[in-house]
């Protein structure tokens, strides 16, 4: 961690798995599931299920981990026909997540760091949506890591979403990372806009960690064959929602896309 992030602090309390203290206690919670999310919806989570489908088949077991309300964790059940496990480390997003009735076959609460009620090996398949950014240190982020493989059986997909910090201060339409001008390193603190249903924008204190960290500290975890992608518009053609390709112009995300796949093996 550099001098930068350390002056700056960690996040603290609870939220989609991950630590952000906007999102803690129930008000955060329903914060974040108000939160709009377009760009993801785009370029994020149709790439994560494409990655997990090439993997899994019907009827096995996917971890969403830092599922939040459960939104993701519930298309991921209805389009790939498996059975979603969620967990999350904010008792108050799992409350949500259970009120909605999703297609979520159960929720398990994070505590110090372990997925209480899961056993060793016990999934198929892992996802892991902008969980790392919270985190504040490579400790942490290599901590989050090394309890995803403990839930994964041998020769399992992880696929991991995060934003790329590299993108900072573009407007997209859905959120900006960081502040116009801006260089951030690994571990340092930025803001992120993320745009709610209603049309208004909502600020979270985020960390900075490029994607070109992740190999190294998914390999100390016990992981392999990492592969990363950053979606492009063009390729969102063929899997996104097309009402949702034809809702807007998407310039700053054909400019430069913001969001990386990451995905791995586990050992």
């Amino acid at each position: 961690m550099n001098d930068r992030s350390r002056k700056s602090g960690q996040t603290g309390g609870s939220g989609n798995g991950n630590g952000n203290a906007a999102w803690s206690g129930r008000a955060g919670a329903e914060a974040f599931a108000a939160v709009e999310a377009a760009t993801d919806w785009l370029l994020g989570y149709p790439f994560v299920f494409r990655a997990l489908a090439r993997r899994i088949r019907g009827g096995d077991v996917l971890v969403d981990y830092g599922c939040g309300p459960g939104t993701v964790a519930d298309r991921a059940a209805r389009v790939l026909g498996v059975r979603v496990v969620g967990v999350d480390t904010s008792p108050e997003m799992l409350e949500l997540a259970r009120a909605a009735g999703t297609a979520v076959a159960e929720f398990h609460l994070v505590e110090d760091g372990r997925a209480t009620g899961l056993a060793d090996g016990c999934a198929d398949a892992v996802m892991c949506n902008h969980v790392i950014a919270s985190l504040p240190d490579e400790q942490a982020v290599l901590g989050v890591f090394t309890e995803i493989r403990r839930l994964l059986r041998p020769g399992a997909p992880f696929v991991l979403l995060a934003t790329d910090p590299a993108c900072t201060g573009r407007e997209y339409a859905s959120l900006r990372i960081g502040e116009p001008g801006e260089v951030y390193g690994p571990g340092d603190e930025l803001t992120v806009r993320l745009q709610r249903t209603d049309g208004t924008w909502q600020e979270v204190r985020n960390h900075a960690w490029p994607p070109g960290i992740y190999p190294e500290l998914l390999e100390s975890a016990g992981f392999r064959e990492v592969a990363q992608h950053h979606p492009t518009v063009e390729e969102a053609q063929s899997l996104a929602d097309p009402a949702l390709l034809r809702a807007r112009h998407w310039t700053a995300e054909r400019e430069r896309p913001p969001l990386v796949v990451t995905t791995a093996l586990a050992v």
